[in-house]
């Protein structure tokens, strides 16, 4: 512990001392691949906090009322478009579905008597054995069957359809998010119980002030980064689509930015999880975080995590690599390389190979 501490203290005293910072690096040790972090010139940027959502969202809920007798799925399980969510007990729907049923049927029978009747009906008639008025009251009751007939059929089908909605399904392929219910509870019109997205179709939000959107270069790339990821994850995508709604909130004189995500990125996003997107401006002001003309790049393998800790092991005045905690920035176009805004100088000597300078302390 006393180790650690003591090179720790080193470290801070090679940043903060001029006089030290100037020593000429010591010669590179035959034991240790060393890399000297460079300058490279970044256009300006300005990072501002967003959050992920998703673009095609859906909360399934009842449109009749019952008990949930069968949860088909769970949280975080993928579904496929039609795939059964879960099931409302529907054996009243299904009584009255085939009560209606039944009525179809009679009214159907009813309807072929009259047929049969009016037929007949209109033979006598020509021969004269009846009046026209029998022949009219023939047509009129078979005029009413067929409209009867028609009404049952019409309820039977919406009989069928009421029981239909007992059994929700998905209305896309998507990951499940909530299942807010558990098998015995009440379902009522209205009431959520799914929920679903389309992981395919994400996006970050995040509110630019007004000064900013309208500084932003159109013809360059916005890049996201994604901190919550695994450290194995790609942190850093591409937005490839960019959107500001035309309203600006009147209380923080911000606009919202809308930056879709590739269909390709990390299945680990997820709604809700926060993002920093970083704007690229075409001019620096005084006020802007992480502006500037020129940075400091090391190689991206070099970097050593370790929880909460992001560091390089840097050789100080007596040639020794020791652990700093550095800031770490954006990667380099070809991502081989990351950038470093605090925490190491130009020039410095950089430890290649974390894995060997940690063996040798």
């Amino acid at each position: 512990m006393s180790h650690i501490i003591i090179s720790f203290s080193i470290a801070a005293l090679l940043a903060t001392s001029p006089a030290l910072a100037q020593t000429p690096p010591p010669a590179s040790s035959p034991s240790l691949a060393l890399v000297t972090a460079q300058t490279a010139s970044r256009a300006a940027t300005h990072a501002f906090d967003g959050v992920v959502e998703a673009v095609r969202q859906a909360v399934v809920s009842a449109q009749v009322s019952g008990a949930v007798v069968q949860v088909e799925v769970e949280a975080g399980e993928r579904v496929k478009a039609g795939q059964v969510l879960l099931r409302i007990d529907a054996s009243t729907a299904e009584q009255n579905a085939a009560a209606a049923n039944a009525q179809a049927q009679a009214a159907t029978s009813s309807l072929e008597l009259a047929a049969k009747d009016l037929e007949r009906q209109r033979q006598l008639f020509q021969q004269n054995y009846i009046s026209q008025a029998a022949l009219d009251r023939a047509e009129a009751a078979y005029k009413a069957a067929r409209a009867q007939a028609n009404a049952s059929l019409a309820q039977s089908r919406a009989s069928r359809a009421q029981s239909g909605l007992h059994v929700l399904r998905a209305p896309f392929a998507g990951v499940v998010a909530q299942v807010p219910v558990s098998p015995g509870d009440m379902a009522m019109p209205g009431r959520a119980l799914v929920t679903l997205y389309d992981p395919h179709a994400l996006r970050i939000r995040a509110a630019i002030p007004q000064s900013a959107a309208a500084n932003m270069q159109a013809d360059k790339k916005l890049r996201i980064e994604l901190p919550a990821l695994p450290e194995t994850a790609e942190v850093w995508v591409d937005a490839k689509d960019v959107q500001f709604l035309p309203m600006v909130d009147a209380s923080t004189h911000t606009v919202v930015l809308r930056a879709a995500l590739p269909a390709d990125t990390n299945e680990a996003v997820t709604p809700g999880m926060f993002a920093r997107v970083y704007l690229p401006l075409a001019r620096a002001d005084d006020d802007q975080v992480a502006v500037g003309n020129v940075s400091v790049l090391v190689p991206k393998r070099a970097l050593v995590r370790r929880a909460e800790l992001t560091g390089l092991y840097v050789l100080n005045a007596q040639g020794k690599a020791v652990l700093r905690q550095v800031r770490v920035g954006q990667p380099s176009a070809d991502g081989q390389s990351v950038e470093i805004l605090s925490g190491l100088m130009p020039g410095e000597q950089v430890v290649l190979h974390p894995q060997s300078a940690a063996r040798g302390n």
